[in-house]
């Protein structure tokens, strides 16, 4: 208490440093109660999703999860007002993986969050560089203190529109790497199908083997094959939880495997053939993009070529000219 008292003495007369660093505090504290109020669990879906692990329960963990809802009252208001916009962030969502019960709303609230909490750093370290210079280092003091009206309203704006959409940024980021993963694993994962089913398993069977297979290798596969098998279980139809699977992906060769797949099925064609066929084709699509990247690599090689040799290249050929040109004139 004393060092508190001693602490509060240090500022003066002037308490405008603890109400910044109050309202930072405060704001911070409502944005946390909101987003936990927000994502409160389901009891009922957590003790389905604890009732159906099995044994080995480390491969179907966080497959159960609750329905995603629109949110409603109040929090209505930090998500967006636009339909398209609003199924558009839910579909990035999925396909990053973090399709859970209140995701649209929680990474709403966060973008919000940052969206306010950068700017009121910035505020408190811009009062504490004027009120209390002391306890910040001096080469930030000096930067701060001497900066303009106009300075602090353009690095405000900055920091409000890096919060807002640096999480976007971020979330296609980890869509694109989820399925590059994804279209990594996936031939390899088709081939394992292809053996299960052709050692006589069923397509549900070989999808839920394949699935537990490829829990370490390609978690994100082993995950979207076990969400299938749960939903038909769970009495959804097999061709809306693989289109489903499909559009959580977001690759058009796995649309076009659950094509080859609904398709077999509707007309009682063989699964072995269909496998194999699509198989051999999606070893001849990864061959042709192998090779489309290799035919864009001079392209590309190009240009750095001409940014490191036409410096050297002018200046060997305008060199001698210009030499001789000075020695020309210095003698004149």
């Amino acid at each position: 208490m004393e060092q508190i008292q001693t602490y509060v003495a240090t500022l003066g007369e002037n308490g405008e440093l603890l109400i910044i660093f109050g309202a930072a505090l405060g704001m911070l504290l409502l944005v946390y109660g909101l987003s936990s109020a927000a994502t409160s669990g389901n009891p009922a879906a957590d003790r389905l999703a604890a009732s159906g692990r099995r044994r080995h329960s480390g491969q179907d963990q966080g497959i159960l999860k609750p329905v995603d809802r629109d949110p409603t009252g109040l929090m209505k208001s930090f998500v967006p007002s636009s339909d398209a916009e609003r199924s558009s962030l839910q579909r990035k969502l999925k396909q990053a993986g973090k399709g859970g019960p209140n995701s649209l709303l929680r990474f709403s609230m966060k973008r919000i969050g940052l969206a306010l909490l950068l700017p009121a750093l910035f505020l408190v370290l811009l009062a504490a560089s004027r009120e209390a210079p002391q306890y910040l280092p001096q080469g930030l003091v000096r930067v701060l203190s001497g900066m303009s009206n106009i300075g602090v309203f353009q690095v405000l704006s900055v920091l409000i529109a890096l919060g807002y959409f640096g999480p976007l940024h971020s979330l296609n980021g980890k869509v694109k790497e989820r399925q590059q993963r994804i279209q990594e694993g996936f031939p390899n994962a088709l081939d394992l199908l292809q053996i299960s089913v052709e050692a006589g398993l069923g397509f549900d069977a070989a999808m839920t083997r394949v699935g537990n297979e490829l829990t370490r290798i390609s978690p994100d596969i082993a995950f979207e094959f076990l969400s299938v098998q749960h939903e038909v279980q769970a009495g959804r139809a097999r061709d809306a939880a693989l289109i489903d699977m499909a559009d959580r992906i977001g690759l058009d060769f796995v649309h076009s495997f659950v094509n080859v797949v609904r398709q077999s099925m509707q007309f009682g064609t063989s699964m072995t053939d269909a496998l194999n066929i699509y198989s051999e084709e999606l070893r001849n699509f990864r061959e042709l993009a192998a090779q489309e990247k290799a035919n864009k690599l001079p392209v590309k090689m190009s240009a750095v070529l001409a940014s490191m040799m036409l410096p050297a290249l002018i200046l060997i050929t305008l060199g001698p000219v210009v030499i001789r040109y000075v020695n020309l004139f210095s003698e004149g």
